[in-house]
């Protein structure tokens, strides 16, 4: 299991930090973490599997 920071999530899905937050808002994208104090992070294999889902659905809708 490996955590990832804003930073590293943004990289990853290509989202600037307000979409991403936006995203969790609206139960579309996986919530955060609470590693310490105020310090967030994302399960890195809920973030692939979030953008997995987007190829997939890019996929379907060209069939």
């Amino acid at each position: 299991m490996k955590l990832l920071k804003l930073q590293q999530v943004m990289e990853k899905t290509s989202l600037c930090s307000s979409s991403i937050y936006n995203l969790m808002k609206e139960g579309d994208f996986p919530k955060n973490i609470s590693v310490m104090g105020k310090r967030k992070a994302w399960l890195e294999s809920e973030v692939e599997e979030w953008v997995m889902a987007r190829i997939a659905e890019r996929d379907s809708e060209v069939r």
